[in-house]
């Protein structure tokens, strides 16, 4: 019995001990410390550096260069000139090879696998070796470069050598941006680029040994069709399979959907499909069902799996369809703007809370301008519902000149496909951005990618200055982005300015006749005065010497303690200008949705502050997430009315309407109100049994108010479908017609000698001189598009700022900023540069951050004995038809008759005489005030 118990107790501690050996690992993190040694004068290969170990600078990989701080330091110092104020600065900067290298092992349960290197995100192309020995190059800027190293790593120890060279691999596939002159900083698309992301050197994201069992199914992706009525799914495998394929569908959570046997069939040398009938239990994909499912392929020689949603999108008689219901794309630039890293991330964290923000100012989409994003991007897209737009890494105006950069492309172009085809988020994909020049080459690129995969739809270009391109869509392409077509713009650019604001229109005259989907591009570009405080934010890889140098400046002119106001008043006009703009989009029934350029700010091609958010996705306060998504979501009410200015006797009149890409909403009620800016209800009234279809929802009811006031007041126009979030607002200012415009106490005039001889005998004066005698700059409603720097010919003032409290406004209801009432008042202005005179501004004007110069169209001063107000603002000619100036010159003379009226700052006859008043000047009388 000893002997029998004995034997028994061996059996079980050998079965014990097998059961507790190692699980087999799949799967090495090779990530890590590596060493790295720079090669600025190639000669790596020449003298064999990937066969002995490297007297490298130890750095952590996933990284760059920059970050481990390694490359030329720069000696840039803050200045107002285009070095700097191009981009963001790079701390460090290195172009060129760099040579990583790590001492691996393979576990010898690895024998006779698989084994494959992959490496998440590389600019531009990276050289693999083992042993000293070359194994392969790929060149790539949208994905992973994968390596197969099955025939070269053997278990045990091997010396592993990777050369990332980032310099630019093949021409012509990028603008330049002749206007900065460090050539580094010339290229334009954001995948390869010093404006946005940099041109870093370095491996992001996965760095991993993968095995396998050989013959292993791979690749699988999964296609819904066009009748949401049956799944196929296809998959490689290298040799032929035998027996059984299994396949298994589970939503993320666990609960299985389908699990059976299978028929495949071969649809090339080592491709295979599988279709079956959509199972019942699978649900459809779209913003406001995010359902995803993995799918499961098993052989006889393995298993692979992917991750999908059931989406399918298309179009039907030019609208854009999500699963057969129309959907609109709000939608805004991402262009690699990650100003502590330099480089887009590849956790899903950091992208979903990006989405989230995203999500919560109201948009569904993110267009990827000239990049496609790492897969930690698609996940958080998919996962939040959120539709996004890929690119090529692409920006030409020189398209098909270069025939191995077109190879390029179009290798760039299936590898997307492969990689993130499966995302249900991926809807739409152009080539690049405004690309010019052989237009057939794009179109046969396009032509080649719809067969093979059907889930996205495709574009030639986002956009192109070149015509016809640019008016219409190319014959391959399945929609349209466009800032204009062949009947005119489809965006506001321009239009605030040129005309009187006016909230009737649409962009039908120019949309309605393009038969596909349609998208504006790139609306917006606003510029925002740059955010002081933003500084001390920078606390990676880049250096804020545009910012810095204009901080400087402002602190030089005496400037700085304005800084905040300048951010918040700028800001509040792009504000205004952005809901109208997205407002007239969503009115337009042949619209598909827009693409703002855009919520956040833009750090490159000359410091484009053109965000509501600065570059970190954070508010700058002029305007909440709540604000924004009031006009900015899937259900919109709207208004139509034709102007923003009422006077005594006129009514105002609007139309009520709703854009609702939600879903169908019957028996609804619609509440609007008109209160003024204490609150206080001045008309109400309701709409009931409102059916909500999908789209444009029109004519639903009109308001009506007739302006019976005897004070100037600002009114708010709130439109709400009752008990919901969705609600709405407008402003609309109301006048009398007749208020007082002379006075017998002051002297109005436009001639400056009549001024000089009326403050010598201690009189007050308002002098207001005709702008167009006037040096200065011309007056305008929108602020700087895009960037001084960038487009330096445009008059580059960033909006008004006052203190609305202020005595002068009594009888002139303002904002602290410009709103729609000050268009006439801007229109016919100057804005005066006071650098060298002290005077209080009572408007101030907001000049770039550039010049910086102390500008105003209204202040005080005390000339000698006498008492000035000047107005570069005309308010003087055709009152009866400029209640606005008429009003303003009311409320100013008002001020200028009290006990307020009280200029403690100095200047001279020679200062108001610097001013340089010029032309014909003449007296103006109260017989001139209703010509």
């Amino acid at each position: 019995m000893k002997h029998n118990n004995s034997i028994l107790v061996f059996l079980i501690v050998f079965s014990f001990l097998s059961s507790c050996k190692e699980p087999e690992v799949n799967m090495i993190d090779i990530s890590g410390i590596w060493s790295v040694q720079l090669d600025s004068t190639n000669v790596g290969v020449t003298e064999n550096w990937a066969s002995n170990k490297l007297s490298g600078t130890p750095i952590t990989l996933p990284n760059t260069l920059d970050g481990a701080e390694i490359g030329t330091p720069s000696t840039l110092e803050p200045a107002l000139n285009n070095y700097v104020m191009s981009n963001l600065t790079r701390k460090h900067q290195y172009i060129g090879k760099a040579w990583y290298q790590k001492e691996i092992e393979i576990p010898t349960a690895w024998n006779d696998k698989n084994i494959e290197l992959g490496l998440e995100r590389i600019i531009w192309e990276s050289s693999v070796y083992v042993d000293g020995k070359l194994i392969g190059r790929a060149n790539s800027l949208v994905g992973r470069h994968n390596y197969n190293l099955s025939k070269n790593l053997t278990p045990g120890k091997h010396l592993l050598t990777i050369c990332i060279d980032n310099s630019n691999k093949f021409p012509l596939i990028n603008v330049a941006g002749s206007m900065y002159p460090d050539v580094v900083n010339q290229d334009m698309a954001h995948a390869y680029t010093n404006h946005t992301q940099i041109k870093w050197n370095g491996i992001l994201g996965d760095i991993t040994l993968v095995a396998s069992v050989k013959n292993a199914p791979e690749n699988v992706q999964v296609y819904p069709n066009k009748q949401l009525d049956k799944l196929k799914v296809v998959f490689n495998q290298s040799e032929a399979i035998k027996g059984v394929v299994s396949l298994v569908v589970k939503s993320v959570d666990g609960v299985e959907v389908f699990n059976d046997n299978v028929k495949t069939s071969k649809t090339s040398n080592n491709s295979y499909a599988i279709e079956i009938d959509k199972p019942k239990k699978l649900e459809l994909w779209d913003e406001f069902n995010p359902n995803l499912y993995d799918v499961s392929v098993i052989t006889k020689t393995g298993e692979a799996s992917a991750r999908f949603g059931y989406k399918f999108v298309s179009s039907n008689k030019g609208d854009l369809l999500l699963n057969d219901t129309r959907i609109f794309l709000r939608g805004n630039l991402e262009c690699v703007i990650f100003p502590l890293t330099g480089h887009p991330p590849t956790e899903k964290e950091d992208w979903a809370k990006l989405i989230k923000q995203a999500k919560d100012y109201g948009l569904n989409h993110l267009r990827f301008h000239s990049w496609c994003p790492p897969k930690a991007a698609f996940e958080a897209a998919d996962e939040a519902g959120f539709y996004v737009q890929v690119e090529l890494p692409h920006w030409s105006l020189k398209v098909g000149e270069d025939a191995k950069t077109t190879a390029f492309l179009k290798a760039e172009a299936d590898k997307i496909l492969k990689d993130y085809g499966n995302h249900p988020s991926f809807i739409f994909m152009a080539l690049g951005n405004e690309l010019q020049g052989d237009i057939s080459v794009l179109n046969d690129i396009v032509a080649n990618l719809k067969p093979k995969d059907d889930r996205h739809l495709y574009a030639t270009t986002a956009f192109s200055f070149q015509q016809p391109t640019g008016t219409r869509p190319e014959q391959e392409d399945e929609f349209f982005i466009a800032q204009w077509t062949d009947k005119g713009w489809i965006r506001g650019q321009g239009i605030f300015n040129a005309k009187p604001p006016h909230f009737d229109a649409d962009y039908t005259s120019g949309s309605e006749h393009i038969n596909m989907p349609l998208v504006s591009h790139e609306i917006g570009q606003y510029s925002v005065y740059p955010d002081m405080s933003e500084i001390e934010k920078y606390t990676g890889v880049l250096k804020p010497l545009n910012f810095i140098a204009v901080k400087n400046d402002l602190d030089k002119k005496g400037l700085l303690d304005l800084a905040p106001d300048f951010t918040y008043n700028s800001g509040k006009l792009a504000a205004l200008l952005y809901k109208e703009e997205i407002e007239r989009a969503l009115k337009t029934p042949s619209f598909d949705g827009f693409q703002l350029l855009q919520l956040q700010d833009f750090p490159g091609q000359g410091t484009a502050l053109v965000g509501l958010l600065n570059a970190f996705w954070e508010s700058k306060g002029v305007i909440s997430a709540e604000e924004f998504s009031q006009f900015n979501s899937e259900l919109v009410p709207l208004i139509r009315f034709k102007k923003a200015v009422y006077e005594f006797g006129e009514t105002f009149e609007a139309s009520i309407e709703i854009a609702n890409f939600y879903k169908q909403l019957n028996s609804q009620a619609i509440d609007w109100i008109i209160t003024d800016e204490s609150g206080n209800e001045i008309k109400k009234g309701s709409f009931n049994n409102i059916n909500l279809s999908i789209g444009n929802n029109t004519n639903l009811g009109t308001i009506n108010y007739a302006v019976e006031t005897k004070a100037a007041k600002k009114l708010t126009v709130t439109v709400s479908l009752n008990n919901t979030k969705y609600k709405n607002s407008w402003n609309i200012w109301v006048y009398p017609k007749e208020v007082s415009t002379t006075s017998s106490h002051v002297l109005i005039t436009s001639s400056i000698n009549q001024a000089i001889k009326a403050l010598s005998e201690g009189k007050k004066v308002l002098l207001n001189p005709d702008p167009k005698t006037l040096k200065g700059i011309t007056g305008r409603f929108v602020p700087v598009f895009w960037s001084p720097v960038h487009f330096p010919n445009q008059p580059a003032t960033m909006g008004v700022m006052l203190d609305e409290k202020h005595p002068v406004f009594n009888k002139f209801p303002t904002d602290s900023h410009t709103n729609w009432q000050w268009w006439d008042l801007c229109i016919n202005s100057k804005s005066i540069i006071t650098d060298s005179i002290n005077v209080k501004p009572l408007v101030r004007v907001i000049d770039n951050f550039v010049t910086n110069h102390h500008l105003t169209s209204l202040f005080e001063a005390k000339v000698g004995k006498g008492q000035l107000v000047f107005s570069s603002i005309d308010l003087s000619s055709k009152l009866k038809e400029r209640p606005v100036a008429r009003q303003l010159i009311s409320s100013v003379l008002e001020y200028m008759e009290s006990k307020d009226f009280a200029p403690v700052n100095d200047i001279t006859i020679e200062d108001l005489k610097a001013l340089k008043i010029e032309g014909k000047q003449s007296d103006f009388s109260a017989k001139d005030i209703y010509k």
